[in-house]
């Protein structure tokens, strides 16, 4: 993540903190650093995993807590998936969507202007577009492939 994107999410965590008046605690900004340089999907465990490669170790209520923070501040998204809760980076610029395999639990991010063109185009009353995240559910190659392998060898073991 470049610096400049960097330093307007520190900017959007600072206005909120200040005036709701909470702590800046250097727990939250640690957080917000790794997440900063986390790439793609990731979990809490990978987040808490992070902090503590750094020598800062979180406590996972923390982790919790702040990433439901993040959330309500758009700095985080959350994608509840067959596989588990996983989190990523908000990027409004950055609108894709998820092939999700439905036997392993795999996600692959996809781009598809088509998709980006027709979400662009809908008409929208009384509601301002901030970005969107599309799901499509599946099978993957490898999954198949391994499905195709099995049904083989069970008509194999029939016929003999």
């Amino acid at each position: 993540m470049d610096t400049e994107t960097k330093a307007q999410l520190k900017a959007t965590l600072d206005g909120y903190l200040e005036t709701s008046r909470h702590r800046k605690t250097s727990e939250r900004y640690a957080i917000l650093d790794a997440v900063c340089e986390m790439t793609g999907h990731f979990t809490i465990e990978d987040l808490g995993e992070r902090l503590l490669s750094r020598n800062f170790p979180v406590s996972r209520a923390t982790l919790y807590n702040t990433i439901s923070l993040f959330i309500k501040l758009h700095i985080v998204i959350r994608h509840r998936l067959p596989a588990g809760t996983r989190y990523e980076i908000c990027d409004m610029e950055n609108n894709h969507c998820h092939q999700i395999c439905n036997v392993c639990g795999k996600i692959t991010e996809i781009k598809s202007q088509i998709v980006i063109d027709a979400v662009g185009a809908i008409k929208l009353q009384r509601f301002r577009r901030e970005g969107f995240s599309l799901y499509i559910y599946g099978i993957c190659s490898t999954c198949m492939a391994k499905n195709t392998r099995s049904k083989t060898l069970m008509e194999q073991q029939k016929n003999k």
